[in-house]
C-alpha cells in the first residue's frame, strides 16, 4: 500500500491475470474501507463490485492524477455508498426471553467509538475511515474524497474535535 506502481506498471493492465495482479496489493484496504462505509452491507460483494468497475473503466484511470491505490479505494468508496443506499434497515423485533445484557467493557467503548464516528458527517466519516481504518496518506485521501490535502488536513481535525465531544467522559 505505498503508492507504488506494481512491477513497474503505471497503468493497469488489459489483460485480466495483469489486472488481478495489479489489484492484489490493495484489497485488504479496499474490504476494509467497505466494511467501514458500508455496516451491514456485504463488503466481499462491494469489492466485487468496485473491482468489477475498475476493470470496465481501467482505460480511465490517470496516473498522474493519484495512485492506484487512491483510484481503487475511490471506486470502493462509491461503491459503498451505493450499497448503503440500496439497503433497507434490518430491525429484530423479537427478544431471545432469557436473555441478560452481558457487560463488556472493550465491546461498550468499541460501540461508543462506531457510534460517535456514525455520527460524523458522510464527508468526515470518508475522511476518518480512509486516513485512520485504511492507513491511507493524506495525498490518497485527499484523492480518494476528490479534494485538496488541505481539505482532508481540515476535515480531519473538524472529525477529531467533533469526536473528542462526543467521547468525553463526564462524571
Amino acid at each position: 500500500m505505498t503508492g507504488e506502481p506494481v512491477g513497474g506498471v503505471t497503468a493497469p493492465p488489459g489483460d485480466g491475470a495483469g489486472f488481478a495482479q495489479w489489484v492484489r496489493p490493495h484489497l485488504v484496504a479496499m474490504s476494509r474501507l467497505a466494511a467501514r462505509l458500508a455496516v451491514g452491507a456485504d463488503r466481499d460483494d462491494i469489492v466485487q463490485e468496485a473491482l468489477a468497475r475498475a476493470w470496465s473503466k481501467r482505460s480511465q484511470y490517470d496516473a498522474s492524477r493519484g495512485t492506484p491505490s487512491a483510484w481503487l479505494l475511490a471506486i470502493t468508496a462509491d461503491q459503498a455508498r451505493k450499497a448503503v443506499r440500496r439497503t433497507r434497515p434490518n430491525l429484530s423485533l423479537i427478544e431471545a426471553p432469557d436473555a441478560a445484557p452481558v457487560s463488556r467493557p472493550d465491546l461498550d467503548a468499541r460501540m461508543d467509538v462506531d457510534h460517535a464516528i456514525m455520527s460524523l458527517s458522510d464527508r468526515q466519516r470518508l475522511a476518518v475511515d480512509c486516513y485512520y481504518f485504511a492507513d491511507l496518506s493524506i495525498a490518497d485521501t485527499a484523492a480518494v474524497m476528490g479534494c485538496s490535502e488541505g481539505t482532508v488536513k481540515s476535515t480531519l481535525s473538524d472529525a477529531r474535535s467533533r469526536l473528542r465531544t462526543l467521547l468525553e467522559v463526564t462524571e
